[in-house]
C-alpha cells in the first residue's frame, strides 16, 4: 500500500484517554519522501503533551509477522514509522476507570501515535525491512524494566485480531508468558508530593487527600528543604506534582537579624531547589503565595499586579514567587489571613470570648479571611482539572472585613458580645512595638479563579462552621496580633 501524501498534520482521538494518532504530512516526488517526524511547535500547538523527550530508539523487523508487546513502560512514547508498516495494539493498564480499554490502527510513515506511560504497546510488522521509531522522556535503564506492566498478546479480554494469526507469527519466549488482563496490576500513577504538610494547609491537603496513595506527604522531618542531600536522594522519576506547603510566616521575626536570614532560606533559597527539581524533571510545582507581596495601596488586589512588598516576609515571598513563575509547568496559589489547624486569630479571639476579655483589634487592615480546607480544595481543582498554568488568588468569598470585624463576629459566634470588641489603628497598636509594616488592604480579586469553575465559599459560612467546631477553636495563643 503506497504511502498517502501531503496529508494536513491532524490529531484523531482515541478510546484510550490521552493516547491521539497524528497524520503527517509526507512530501515525496521520484526521488522518495520527506516528512518532519517530530515538530514540537506545530505538534504542542495541536495539543500533543509537551513531554520533553530525552532518548530516541529504532526498532528494525527484517521480516513481516514479528511481534512485540504488550508492554506498559513508565514514560511517554511518541512512535512513527520510518518504513514499512506496522499493526499497532495499546491497551490502557493504568489505574482508573479505563483499565483494559484496547485501541488498534496499522500505520505507515504519514502516521505517528503518541503513547502516554502506562499504555501497553504492541506491534507486528505487515511487511519485511520495517523500521519504526520512538521518542521517549526518559532514559532507558535496566532498573527501569523493574517498573513495567505486561499483558499477554493473546489476552482473550483484549480480544486484539492480529493481521498475522499469533501462531504464525514471529515472538519472544517471554511475550509469550506474560499474564492475562484479570492477573495484571495495574501501573499506578505519578506521585504528588506535598512538602510542609505538617503545617495548617498540609493539614487540610492531608485530609482532602485522605486515602488517595498516589499523594505523598512530607513534613520537615521527611523532607528538608534546606538540604541538597534530600533533594538529591528522592527520585523525582516517579513524581509528577510537587505542592510546597512550606514557609517561612513569622512577619514579626523575619525583621530581626536571625529572623531574616531564615526567612530567605525558607522562603527563596529552599523555593529555587524547588524550582530547579521541577524544570529538570518536568514536574508541576505548586506554590503558596501571600498578599504581603503588595503594599496594601490598591483596593482589591489581581494576580497581575506589579510586586510591591513592605516588609521582609512579603519581600521573601515576592522573590519566591518570582522563582516559580519561570517553572513551565506552575501553579502560584495566592492567599491572605489564612486560618486552619492550629494557632490563628480566630482561635486567639474565640479564646479570649470565652474568658470574657475585651481586645482591642486592629479596625484599618482589610481583607478576607482563607480557610485551609479551601485553599487545599482550590490546588485540587486546579491539578484535576488541568486548569491554565499562571498565579491565581484564592481566598474565601463575601465582604472585606477589618480585623475587628471578624474579632466581632468570632465574639458573637463563641457567645460573647460584638460591644467587647473595639477598634484600634494600625499605628495605635503597634506603638512602641517592634513589628513589621502590614498592608493595609488585602481583599484579592478571585474572578480568574472562577473562571476556572472554582467558587469557594463565603468566609462568613466558614467562620460559623469554624468557631462551632470546639476542639478546633481552643487557645493555643494568647497573641492577639493579625496572624502572619
Amino acid at each position: 500500500m503506497p504511502i498517502e501524501f501531503s496529508k494536513k498534520l491532524t490529531a484523531h482521538e482515541t478510546p484510550i484517554p490521552g493516547v491521539v494518532l497524528y497524520d503527517l504530512p509526507v512530501h515525496g516526488d521520484n526521488r522518495g519522501w520527506f516528512k518532519e517526524n517530530w515538530q514540537r511547535e506545530k505538534m504542542v500547538a495541536l495539543g500533543l503533551p509537551d513531554f520533553r523527550p530525552v532518548q530516541n530508539n529504532i526498532s528494525f523487523n527484517e521480516k513481516a509477522g514479528t511481534t512485540r508487546g504488550i508492554h506498559a513502560e513508565p514514560w511517554d512514547k511518541f512512535i512513527s514509522v520510518a518504513t514499512g508498516r506496522i499493526f499497532g495494539a495499546w491497551v490502557d493498564l493504568r489505574e482508573g476507570p479505563s483499565f483494559g480499554a484496547v485501541f488498534t490502527a496499522e500505520l505507515d510513515a504519514s502516521q505517528a501515535i503518541f503513547i502516554p506511560r502506562g499504555v501497553g504497546n504492541a506491534f507486528q510488522t505487515l511487511a519485511d525491512n520495517t523500521a519504526y521509531t520512538y521518542l521517549v522522556n526518559d532514559h532507558w535503564s535496566a532498573d527501569a524494566q523493574g517498573q513495567y506492566t505486561f499483558l499477554n498478546l493473546a489476552d482473550e479480554t483484549a480480544a486484539i485480531t492480529w493481521p498475522v494469526p499469533l501462531g504464525e507469527a514471529e515472538l519472544s519466549d517471554k511475550d509469550k508468558g506474560h499474564p492475562r488482563l484479570a492477573d495484571v496490576t495495574p501501573m499506578p500513577p505519578k506521585k504528588t508530593l506535598v512538602i510542609g504538610a505538617d503545617g495548617q494547609l498540609g493539614k487540610a491537603l492531608r485530609q482532602l487527600y485522605d486515602g488517595d496513595t498516589s499523594v505523598e506527604f512530607a513534613g520537615r522531618a521527611e523532607f528538608d528543604l534546606g538540604s541538597e542531600d534530600a533533594f538529591a536522594a528522592r527520585n523525582w522519576k516517579n513524581y509528577s506534582t510537587i505542592i510546597n506547603a512550606a514557609a517561612y510566616t513569622a512577619v514579626d521575626a523575619a525583621e530581626t537579624p536571625e529572623g531574616r536570614k531564615t526567612a530567605w532560606a525558607v522562603n527563596v533559597t529552599a523555593v529555587a531547589r524547588l524550582a530547579r527539581t521541577a524544570v529538570e524533571h518536568g514536574l508541576t510545582l505548586v506554590h503558596i503565595s501571600s498578599d504581603y507581596v503588595f503594599d496594601g495601596t490598591t483596593e482589591v488586589h489581581t494576580e497581575d499586579e506589579p510586586f510591591s512588598p513592605l516588609g521582609v516576609y512579603g519581600q521573601t515571598k515576592a522573590a519566591g514567587d518570582a522563582v516559580v513563575s519561570v517553572v513551565p509547568r506552575h501553579y502560584i496559589v495566592r492567599t491572605s489571613w489564612v486560618i486552619g489547624d492550629g494557632g490563628n486569630f480566630v482561635r486567639t479571639m474565640a479564646s479570649l470570648a470565652e474568658r470574657a476579655i475585651e481586645p482591642s483589634v486592629v479596625d484599618d487592615q482589610i481583607g478576607r479571611l482563607s480557610f485551609t480546607e479551601d485553599i487545599a480544595a482550590g490546588i485540587r481543582h486546579l491539578l484535576a482539572t488541568g486548569a491554565p498554568f499562571g498565579t491565581y488568588n484564592l481566598s474565601n468569598n463575601g465582604n472585606p472585613q477589618s480585623w475587628q470585624d471578624i474579632a466581632a463576629d468570632v465574639f458573637e459566634l463563641a457567645g460573647g458580645a460584638r460591644t467587647a470588641v473595639t477598634g484600634v489603628s494600625t499605628t495605635e497598636y503597634f506603638k512602641g512595638k517592634s513589628a513589621a509594616p502590614r498592608p493595609q488592604n488585602s481583599t484579592l480579586e478571585l474572578g480568574k479563579l472562577a473562571a476556572q469553575g472554582f467558587h469557594p465559599p463565603a468566609a462568613a459560612t466558614r467562620l460559623r462552621d469554624y468557631v462551632g467546631q470546639d476542639d478546633r477553636t481552643r487557645p493555643k495563643t494568647a497573641d492577639v496580633t493579625p496572624p502572619r
